[in-house]
């Protein structure tokens, strides 16, 4: 595959996925997708981020002027009690979300599909990973939403950011929390062919 011109593409302007695509060593494109992110009734949060990254992959792999054979789109939810929090629209609604937070338990939904522009395989793929967030006081919440982090992430928070110092345990992928499962996407990108493995002894 020539770096020069990647088969695959990140269908995501987040700096975070690419940042953990780039760990895995295989050289890829970043094309960001804009579709609509609309909740529809009934979806589960599963079923909705699911949706978005397989909509997202679909829908840069059908631009003609854009070149790969892979295509990648995910999508990243924080839910609570049953309710999926986005990205925060102001510092009001990130205020909202971090004191839904605060002191409890909460899931982060990251979902990936990989789209086969020739048609021959399709992967889709949701990961979860249970979040424990400390009790948090008032001048914490100021102050973090103070520092613009929250303005951008799912949930309002960034655990590969300042937002650690929120979070007092999480099980399961920690990677899944950042925005994309390092584990399965890397062991998909195998089994499809794209990249052949991860480690290479010097």
């Amino acid at each position: 595959m020539s770096s020069d011109n990647p088969q695959l593409v990140l269908a995501s302007a987040s700096p975070r996925r690419k940042q953990l695509l780039e760990q895995l060593g295989v050289p890829f494109a970043v094309i960001p997708s804009t579709i609509a992110e609309e909740h529809r009734h009934h979806e589960t949060p599963e079923q909705f981020a699911s949706r978005l990254s397989e909509e997202k992959a679909a829908a840069v792999a059908a631009s003609s002027d854009v070149h790969g054979r892979w295509f990648i789109g995910c999508d990243t939810i924080v839910v609570c009690d049953n309710t999926i929090l986005g990205k925060p629209v102001n510092a009001s609604d990130a205020k909202r979300m971090l004191r839904m937070l605060s002191g409890r338990s909460h899931r982060v939904i990251s979902a990936y599909a990989i789209v086969d522009r020739h048609g021959s395989a399709t992967v889709s793929r949701c990961v979860s990973t249970t979040v424990t967030m400390r009790t948090l006081t008032d001048a914490d919440i100021e102050g973090y939403i103070a520092t613009g982090e929250p303005v951008d992430k799912a949930g309002a928070y960034a655990i590969q950011g300042l937002g650690a110092c929120l979070v007092t345990a999480i099980s399961g992928s920690y990677t899944n929390v950042v925005g994309l499962p390092l584990a399965e996407i890397s062991a998909d990108l195998i089994r499809l062919g794209i990249i052949t493995r991860l480690f290479t002894a010097p």
